[in-house]
């Protein structure tokens, strides 16, 4: 994809600089690890209505001091937001992703998200956190408004599904 090989030189850069990058308290920006989260056809896309920011994303958030790795971050934030037991996760990222964001901390920041495919098991049914405000699967082609901007990391899941 355009641009990811740049974005890849540039998080390892700040990875380098930074001793805290994976910490939320890092004011500078902070990884974080996302779930693009298919059902077991790969028809439908596992999305959450995300109370602070109000509009439908992915599933993933902070890493924690326990995760070892961003790809066990983004398979317990998956676990957690969704209540499926059995999700498995491709190791390899499907694409990385720089927001601004205002965190819970209520400093600006960014986030350097490192975004996942996860594979639902068969008749999975998902069952919200209290992370979520709503939670449940999408067409993969019939998205809800205001979504426009996860296309991409969800077209690149398809590809890889």
């Amino acid at each position: 994809m355009p641009g990811q090989e740049a974005l890849r030189q540039a998080y390892l850069g700040f990875l380098a600089g930074r001793a805290d990058a994976c910490a939320r308290s890092c004011e500078a920006g902070h990884l974080t690890a996302s779930a693009v989260v298919l059902d077991a056809a790969a028809e439908h896309v596992l999305l959450t209505l995300h109370p602070r920011v109000g509009r439908w994303l992915q599933l993933g958030g902070h890493c924690e001091p326990e995760d070892t790795t961003l790809t066990g971050a983004a398979l317990r934030e998956a676990t957690e937001e969704s209540g499926i037991s059995g999700l498995t996760i491709d190791d390899d990222p499907l694409r990385l992703d720089v927001h601004p964001i205002t965190c819970s901390l209520g400093v600006p920041t960014r986030h350097f998200d490192v975004q996942f495919l996860v594979r639902a098991p068969q008749g999975a049914e998902p069952v919200a956190s209290d992370e979520s405000d709503d939670l449940r699967w999408w067409p993969v082609h019939a998205l809800p408004p205001g979504t426009e901007d996860l296309t991409e990391v969800i077209a690149a899941a398809l590809e890889r599904a």
